[in-house]
Parts: structure tokens; C-alpha cells; sequence
């Protein structure tokens, strides 16, 4: 098929969006010397001046963005009814870091390249591959045509629930101060299951950045949001109750909100030759956790890599494994048939297992030895009628 006459590669890559997805893969091309020479562009439908999210992650080597890290904790809380331990992460570290921050951060390291990076605004509205390169067009009509285009923008999906399993991780966190010391500056309350689990998972997460602030978060697995306010009685009672804080005690300077899809439903690693997706898009929110900042990293230095050392992207874009997409799928559906015995789950994960073992596990990195300590290391009941569930082909209900 030949190419439109009026085809022509006016740039080697062109990334379509500008969050923490098509950021970070502009910044490891930056990156990379073996790159310098090619033209990116990228598309962003507005700027992003406020900071709009924070990502948390663990890593036990040094990491690009360490430096933005407003936080960064050795220990982490784990608490449910009748187990409680604070573990020493060993060679690990627990980093969060404020959306605002990696924007500019980024931005400023492409301003720095302005022969390499060109950044336009613009709402894209459909991009298409072509033989020899891919074309996006924005919602004002403009083209751009570039050899490779990595596509980030958040995912449509025809839903199929009679065979894939759909849930949201949502929450609300308030960023408290207080009036005394309160918190454990060193310590993470990385999931607290004691309060009512209403048949779903429901935890609180609790940053510490220092003894008188804290993002304080309501977070549920469950297939529907809650009302802001079902939220708020949550961080009340909490606060109320656990942190012992009157209203006189703090207040709330700051707030977030949102919800991760956490799915089975496949998303593909790319959209023909000259489309890889990015981000949610391609599936890098872990399903299982909704993690999805270092699962982004790796990511863009697998594309960076591949393209320094052959000029294209890997035939496998994401170097994802079955087995893990399996487990996936496996505690999507426990949570989708009976939520409220995920506080068992990883009661019996963090009870029974070291804490690098389950990062390990958490981050695909385990081997199959350390799999199968992992699987024998919980109930086998919920797994064996999910497991039913996946070779029958469906999705369990309650």
C-alpha cells in the first residue's frame, strides 16, 4: 500500500500526552546519547501547573527521579485484626513524589534540549498507522505525521463483563497538620484493614512527612465510587478515633481524589507497527495494586533501549509475563466475588512472607521457586474457585 502523497515524517517520535506516562518516556530518551539526534514532539492538551496527583513507590536501587522525592521511608505498618508489625524494608525504600514537581521537573530537561524536543498543545483526536509511520490528528485538524507515535492517552474499552473482571481503585486522602506530634515520621501505615470492610477491601494509608503532617487516605477495591462524603465519614472516623485528633487538633490543607481502573480486560502493548501505547493504556498500572509509577520506568527504558540499539521499538513491547498476569486476574476476581476476604489475603502475605519477597513478587521479579512460596503462603480456597472461574471463562459473582 502506498503511502498519501503528502506523507512525511516531520519527526522521529511523536508522544501524545503529557502525564506521568509520555513525561517519563520523553525523559529516558533525553537520556540517552545514542537518541540526540532525533526529533520528538510532543502533544499535551494543557499545561500542567498544579499538582494535580502524587505516585509512591518502592525501589531497592537508585531510581532518575529520587531527587524529586518528597518522602522517603525505610519502614512500613502493616495492621489487621489480630496481626500487626512494622517491617524494616531492608534494601528497599518506600518514595512518593508530588505530580507538580515531575512536571516541571521534566519540562525543565526538554527546554534544556530545544533542538531535540518541540512541545505543542492540542487535543488529539485520532491517530492512525500508516507503512512507513503513523499520522495523529488533533481535534483543530492539525497533522502530524512522525516514523513511531506513543500513544498514552487514557483507554477505551468495550466492556465485556461476562469475561473480564472491572474494578476501580478509588480513594480520597486529606494532608493533615496538628497541633502535637501524631505521627511516626519513619514508618508508613502502608495498609490498615481494621476498620469495617462493608464485603469489599477498604484500607487506610498513611504518609508520614513529618510528626505534625501527613496524607491521611480512604482507599476501597470495589467495583463502583463512593460519594465524597462516604469518604470523608471514613477519614473522620479515623482520625477521630485511631489518631485520638479533636477538631481543634488539625486541619486540612490540602486534598486528592481518584480512582485507578484495576482490570483483566486486555490492553495492548501497541496499536500496529507504529503505535506503542503507554501508561494505562498499555496496561502498566498493575491490576492487582494499581501501582503503576516504577512499572512506567521500566517500561520507557525497555523502549529506549530497544530503540537506541536497533533503531525500533522491542517486538514485545512490555516484556510482561503470563504467570503474573494470572495471579492478576486471580485476586481481581477474590475482590470481585468476595471483597472482604482480601484483608485475609494479605494478612497471610505479610504475615508469612518477608517484605522483599513480596516487593519482589509485587514488582514480577520473583522466580518460580519464590512464586510457589508466595502461593503456599495463603489460603488456597479463595484462589482454587477463582481459578474454577478463569477456566470456565468467566468472572465470579458473589
Amino acid at each position: 500500500m502506498p503511502e498519501p502523497p503528502d506523507f512525511l515524517p516531520t519527526h522521529d517520535y511523536l508522544i501524545v500526552g503529557g502525564g506521568a506516562a509520555g513525561l517519563s518516556l520523553a525523559y529516558h530518551l533525553a537520556q540517552e546519547p545514542r537518541l540526540a539526534h532525533k526529533r520528538v514532539l510532543l502533544i499535551e492538551p494543557e499545561a500542567k501547573n498544579e499538582n494535580d496527583r502524587t505516585w509512591s513507590f518502592w525501589a531497592s536501587e537508585p531510581t532518575l527521579f529520587d531527587g524529586l522525592a518528597v518522602g522517603e521511608w525505610a519502614k512500613i505498618a502493616f495492621r489487621s485484626p489480630g496481626f500487626e508489625r512494622v517491617f524494616a524494608l531492608g534494601k528497599y525504600r518506600y518514595r512518593t513524589i508530588r505530580g507538580l514537581d515531575f512536571y516541571q521537573f521534566v519540562h525543565q530537561a526538554l527546554a534544556a534540549r530545544p533542538a531535540q524536543f518541540t512541545v505543542v498543545r492540542g487535543r488529539v483526536a485520532s491517530v492512525e498507522n500508516l507503512p512507513a509511520g503513523a499520522r495523529v490528528t488533533t481535534q483543530e485538524g492539525v497533522l502530524f505525521n512522525a516514523a513511531y507515535v506513543f500513544d498514552s492517552r487514557p483507554p477505551r474499552m468495550q466492556r465485556q463483563p461476562g469475561k473480564h473482571r472491572y474494578l476501580l481503585q478509588h480513594f480520597v486522602g486529606w494532608e493533615i497538620e496538628t497541633e502535637r506530634d501524631v505521627f511516626d515520621p519513619q514508618v508508613v501505615e502502608f495498609m490498615d484493614f481494621r476498620g469495617k470492610q462493608q464485603h469489599e477491601a477498604r484500607f487506610m494509608y498513611v504518609l508520614p512527612f513529618g510528626p505534625r503532617r501527613a496524607l491521611v487516605e480512604y482507599t476501597l477495591f470495589s467495583g463502583q465510587p463512593l460519594a465524597k462524603e462516604e469518604y470523608e465519614r471514613y477519614l473522620l472516623e479515623y482520625v477521630t478515633n485511631t489518631l485520638q485528633l479533636k477538631p481543634g487538633d488539625y486541619q486540612v490543607i490540602a486534598q486528592e481524589q481518584g480512582a485507578i481502573p484495576m482490570t483483566d480486560h486486555p490492553l495492548p502493548a501497541r496499536t500496529g507497527a507504529h503505535v506503542i501505547n503507554l501508561g494505562t493504556r498499555a496496561g502498566r498500572a498493575k491490576p492487582s495494586t494499581g501501582y503503576a509509577f516504577q512499572r512506567i520506568q521500566a517500561h520507557s527504558a525497555r523502549l529506549v533501549a530497544a530503540l537506541a540499539a536497533t533503531g525500533h521499538p522491542p517486538p514485545d513491547p512490555t516484556g510482561d509475563r503470563w504467570q503474573f498476569r494470572l495471579f492478576d486476574t486471580l485476586l481481581l476476581d477474590i475482590m470481585q466475588r468476595q471483597g472482604e476476604t482480601t484483608r485475609d489475603l494479605f494478612r497471610q502475605l505479610f504475615e508469612r512472607n518477608p517484605v522483599e519477597r513480596i516487593f519482589r513478587f509485587l514488582d514480577e521479579q520473583t522466580s518460580w521457586a519464590d512464586n510457589l512460596r508466595i502461593m503456599n503462603s495463603v489460603a488456597p480456597g479463595p484462589f482454587m474457585r477463582s481459578i474454577a472461574q478463569v477456566l470456565l471463562g468467566r468472572p465470579g459473582q458473589r
